[in-house]
């Protein structure tokens, strides 16, 4: 299990959870290890099984440790219990039930094939590994991933409005393959007037990349009808609210899952206050400014004590990266508490250690 967390790690966050995968051979040989490179891609089980076949194994009698309960619904992908199913995996040991209702339930369609299914183990570990994609399902909101370029000074414009480009380029081409990935990319109105923006997902070469996200613009005036941000596919929505949480909830009925929130300050700030925040992504620049646009407006704390905490995401590339003379910082929300546990799905042991039998199992079924 602790290699099938660590794997996860290798994935990136967002619509998805992290999940990896292990398969150990009878004698206990460890085979392959998978996991869930994103959105549209494997699931870390089919990977591993993709691996395994790809090598020659035979999986008939293997068992299968993973994060997270196998999914059982057909969404880009297949569903991962058919799949496991399939391949003859003997035994599987996964961490944590799914909360998503579309995907849980692989654990019965397991058992039901005669498939010996156990959970618990690492589910501590697992729950904290994707908190905050198991806030965002419970709640029924998108994940959100906050991103901020700025310098040294935390300016995001200089002080006649200038801001192209603070990024280096490989900033820029790191920001626009994370965009290939999301569901939508939200700024304020005020940028839209002010910076013009196009929010597409471009490749090296500036042509447009074969996914687009979904362009959004909030607040109450409304887009220009000249604005580059329209473009010619139809896939800009204008939020006439300044409210965070409607936001979410407009675009959560809409299908968006993964938000990525642009700007500017205000709206940077709106979300950062609000607590809406699963994922910070910060493109730091050398260069320093002394005035222009902070990239951050008044969150409403006064005291030391009340300050936001956020801690370093080894997840999606890890903490720290350079790119280019930039760097690229990665950061999640920290515990509040030493109590505050992570949401927990149905019937999830706390302890990594206890494997929980299905009823079968534990009367002597298969």
């Amino acid at each position: 299990m602790d290699a099938a967390l660590e794997a996860a790690l290798q994935g990136p966050r967002g619509v998805n959870p992290l999940v990896g995968a292990v398969v150990i051979a009878a004698d206990g040989t460890r085979l392959v290890t998978g996991y869930h490179r994103g959105a549209g891609t494997a699931h870390a089980e089919a990977d591993a099984i993709d691996q395994a076949k790809a090598a020659g194994h035979d999986l008939s009698g293997t068992t299968m440790v993973v994060t997270l309960e196998p999914c059982n619904h057909c969404g880009r992908t297949g569903p991962c219990a058919q799949a496991i199913i399939e391949a003859g995996i003997a035994d599987v040991v996964y961490a944590v039930d799914d909360p998503h209702d579309p995907a849980a339930g692989g654990a019965a369609t397991l058992r039901a094939a005669g498939v010996r299914v156990r959970s618990g183990l690492g589910a501590q570990a697992a729950l904290e590994l994707n908190r905050q994609w198991f806030d965002a399902v419970e709640a029924k909101r998108p994940f959100v991933t906050l991103h901020i370029a700025q310098t040294l000074d935390s300016r995001i414009a200089a002080s006649d409005g200038t801001s192209q480009w603070i990024s280096s380029p490989e900033s820029l081409a790191d920001n626009h393959a994370l965009r290939g990935r999301i569901d939508a990319i939200l700024v304020g109105t005020q940028t839209v007037l002010v910076d013009n923006p196009r929010l597409t997902a471009r490749g090296a070469d500036g042509e447009p990349a074969g996914r687009q996200p979904l362009r959004v613009v909030m607040g109450y005036r409304g887009i220009p009808e000249g604005a580059a941000i329209n473009g010619d596919d139809g896939k800009v929505l204008h939020l006439p609210t300044r409210d965070p949480r409607e936001a979410l909830d407009e675009l959560f009925a809409a299908g968006v899952r993964h938000l990525m929130v642009e700007g500017g300050s205000r709206i940077l700030s709106a979300f950062l206050s609000a607590g809406l925040v699963d994922e910070l992504i910060v493109y730091l620049a050398p260069t320093l400014l002394g005035s222009g646009t902070p990239a951050l407006e008044d969150l409403g704390i006064t005291t030391l004590a009340d300050a936001q905490q956020w801690e370093w995401d080894p997840a999606s590339g890890g903490a720290v990266q350079q790119l280019g003379r930039d760097l690229r910082l990665h950061l999640r929300p920290a515990r509040t508490g030493a109590n505050d546990q992570p949401l927990a799905p149905n019937n999830t042991s706390s302890d990594s250690t206890t494997l929980r039998a299905d009823a079968d199992t534990a009367a002597g079924g298969n």
